[in-house]
């Protein structure tokens, strides 16, 4: 997800760029901690883009933010902006604050922010995790935070103490006075509330950092480890009651009728209602006493479907559709003169394949609603907080305001709990209406199961991709004629109108050509089908860096030149960061001058999503069973400055085994007569710790302002993966998951 995405959607409140560069006084807050003590350091943002254009002259009035909170046992705590759900950022937000305000790292702490104005991501002007923007977009922000707050603490112990705020200096959660006072930032906190918020601080200078640039061990990672941490799924209030839906077999599908006798006989059930889901189809919602009862009671619903007008997509004949369809041209997104194909001394025709992909987070879906007459309570790990509070209060007949979303801690997500129809969240209040309509009160959690969730839609579109390519005797490009077909991510969604310019959704071809100087001719055909697709994971860059990276290794083969050579050739001068990546994964891992064992061969590719550069050099062999084998990874990361080197390997450790993933068999989702035939990991291949190869993960050195890492791991891996095979098999593999038999 890209901030402009947003941003010309007119729905950025924010202001774009350096996050405070032009903030006024009057932006920053201070709140009273009444409850706890202490200084609370907010801000607040200007409006920014068409939001901004059209209220101009009227002043912008954001809701108080506490994103800093200074207990007086020295404790501090800060309000994380974002979803944590495994990425790392409920300790690299920290951190960055912490260097800043001189704290102790053992005295820092970390929450969840609740929906609000003021958590509004700076660039996107949503409050929302995705696009890897955490630290590429707060990296400023939380920063200056750090230092408005110590810059407060300074001056009311300069106060205190009679001396000027330029004598005293901090360390470790302390300010020290220049004839040896000293005092704790918790002693300080009440009388640094009194003080004013300075309009101007002075960042430290990267020598400075204390923590950033450090491999800092994980605040949450105890609770985590230990099963005391509370997720979403975890959460149930006082007297909650649980509900179960039973989702059609078809998208869109309504009930014609069913039969609850059995479902309520069983003990635990409440109650069985209809329910409107998602895409304008209807459901049934078993309420119990909790999940097992509820999951019985659906499993002894008897309902009979309306299939009435809806199109039942199948696999193999949208494959079909697809393939045809990218024989003609499509709507044009690069052009250039293609004309010398048909003379080019040597020619390379490819096909390739992409399934629909599950997002299938560790965590099924979930949302706990506390729905009364004025308000409604939300309990869920969001992606999306700004979209899922609006969509909660229009499905309740209530205001934004009225809506009151904790957001919960997640285990994974990979877009899918970043909706822009806020389907299950609106599912959950929709249950909660019919719950209190018939007669109900008090809270109820909806929870999917794993067949729920992985049958349930929202995928990674299916596409298929074309490409004619004619090289000289020299193998220099000469021209490419480039053809994609898939669903829109953005069809029929409040980003359309900007996200589609001229046929092409942008998302379909970002990752093609750049950073290779060749004369590409890109098209791409939109096509319909009844299936919920989304972002998932690093986005459009899941299929075009595969066809990048293995074309680009194609075209070094039929140049009888070094892949590793052939990509610096053609990466032009302007992309220094990919140049510097590729070098470091190839010094690092020994190509060219390892001697690998024998059936074992290296695979390399190289490529930028959301801002960061990725390279990977990889070893892998085809074992005596006929499957491909992954053994090492070696990755070199340019993301400039690295805010904590632990997240970052994690991040590709993570991003690199489950791009592993969509190369096993089994690695996709199909549909026969309109129906998912996936619907746990039994049938739907996930990669497990048994796939796991070692991966050494490096970091090119720079002081940039940082970029993101959420995604940037996955799209190469797979590629140089298939590249490594080529050498092992001499296969070239247009498809994935990966086939070697009908290679």
């Amino acid at each position: 997800m890209r901030p402009e995405w947003f941003k010309n959607a007119g729905l950025n409140g924010a202001a774009t760029g350096s996050a405070f560069a032009n903030t006024s006084r009057r932006g920053f807050l201070k709140a009273g901690a009444a409850a706890t003590g202490g200084l609370v350091l907010g801000f607040m943002l200007p409006a920014g883009g068409r939001l901004a254009r059209a209220a101009e002259g009227k002043p912008v009035v954001y809701a108080p933010n506490a994103f800093l909170r200074v207990a007086p046992d020295n404790s501090v705590t800060v309000t994380v902006n974002r979803l944590e759900f495994g990425q790392g950022v409920h300790t690299s937000l920290p951190m960055v604050i912490a260097d800043e305000l001189d704290a102790d790292w053992a005295q820092m702490r970390a929450e969840l922010a609740p929906a609000g104005e003021a958590y509004k991501d700076p660039a996107f002007g949503m409050q929302i995790t995705g696009g890897s923007g955490t630290i590429a977009h707060s990296f400023t922000q939380y920063r200056e935070i750090g230092a408005r707050a110590r810059a407060m603490l300074v001056a009311a112990a300069a106060e205190q103490w009679k001396v000027k705020p330029e004598q005293c200096r901090t360390a470790k959660g302390m300010v020290h006075g220049p004839a040896g006072q000293k005092a704790t930032y918790g002693l300080l906190a009440d009388a640094a509330m009194k003080q004013p918020v300075p309009e101007a601080v002075t960042l430290k200078d990267a020598k400075q950092f204390r923590y950033i640039g450090k491999p800092m061990k994980r605040l949450d990672a105890r609770a985590k480890s230990s099963g005391r941490q509370q997720f979403g799924i975890d959460f149930k209030p006082e007297g909650a009651k649980v509900a179960v839906v039973a989702h059609p077999p078809v998208f869109g599908a309504r009930v014609a009728k069913f039969d609850a006798a059995k479902a309520k006989a069983i003990r635990g059930v409440l109650d069985v209602i209809e329910i409107p889901v998602d895409r304008g189809g209807s459901g049934v919602a078993v309420i119990a006493e909790g999940y097992w009862p509820a999951k019985q009671g659906r499993d002894a619903l008897d309902i009979q479907w309306n299939l009435d007008g809806l199109a039942k997509l199948d696999s193999a004949a949208q494959l079909a559709e697809f393939t045809a369809l990218s024989k003609t041209p499509g709507a044009v997104a690069r052009q250039a003169d293609t004309s010398k194909l048909a003379t080019a001394a040597k020619k390379i025709s490819a096909v390739y394949e992409f399934p629909y992909l599950a997002h299938a987070p560790m965590e099924p879906i979930n949302c706990t609603v506390d729905l009364r007459d004025d308000s409604c309570t939300l309990w869920v790990g969001s992606q999306f907080q700004t979209g899922d509070q609006a969509a909660a209060a229009k499905t309740a007949g209530l205001k934004p305001e009225q809506v009151t979303l904790h957001t919960m801690m997640a285990g994974g997500g990979f877009g899918r709990r970043a909706v822009p129809t806020s389907d299950f969240v609106v599912e959950a209040v929709n249950i909660a209406k019919a719950y209190k309509a018939a007669g109900h009160s008090g809270p109820i959690k909806m929870m999917w199961s794993r067949e729920d969730d992985i049958k349930g839609g929202y995928y990674r579109p299916s596409h298929v991709h074309r490409a004619e390519i004619g090289l000289d005797a020299q193998g220099n490009v000469l021209a490419w004629d480039h053809v994609i077909v898939g669903q829109s991510i953005a069809a029929g969604t409040p980003f359309e109108g900007f996200m589609i310019q001229k046929g092409v959704d942008s998302t379909m071809v970002e990752g093609m050509g750049a950073p290779y100087e060749v004369p590409m001719n890109l098209s791409a055909h939109i096509a319909k089908a009844n299936v919920p697709v989304l972002w998932w994971r690093s986005v459009g860059s899941t299929h075009t860096a595969f066809v990048m990276e293995t074309l680009i290794d194609e075209a070094a083969h039929a140049a009888k030149i070094d892949p590793v050579a052939y990509r610096k050739k053609l990466i032009d001068a302007g992309h220094a960061r990919h140049h510097a990546a590729l070098d470091l994964a190839v010094a690092k891992s020994g190509y060219g001058k390892k001697v690998l064992p024998k059936g074992r061969a290296h695979g390399v590719a190289v490529h930028e999503s959301f801002g960061t550069v990725v390279a990977y050099v990889v070893e892998a062999s085809v074992g005596k069973d006929g499957a491909p084998k992954l053994h090492k990874v070696t990755a070199a990361v340019h993301c400039n400055l690295a805010v904590n080197p632990l997240s970052i390997e994690a991040q590709i450790q993570g991003a690199a085994l489950m791009a592993l993933g969509t190369t096993l068999p089994g690695a996709a989702i199909t549909l026969k007569d309109g129906v998912v035939e996936q619907q746990n990991f039994g049938d739907y291949t996930v990669a497990r710790m048994n796939d796991m190869p070692q991966i050494d993960v490096h970091i090119v050195p720079s002081n940039e302002p940082p970029t993101g890492l959420g995604e940037p791991g996955l799209p190469p891996l797979a590629p140089a993966f298939a590249n490594a095979l080529f050498r092992v098999t001499g296969k070239r593999l247009r498809k994935l998951p990966f086939d070697l038999a009908s290679a």
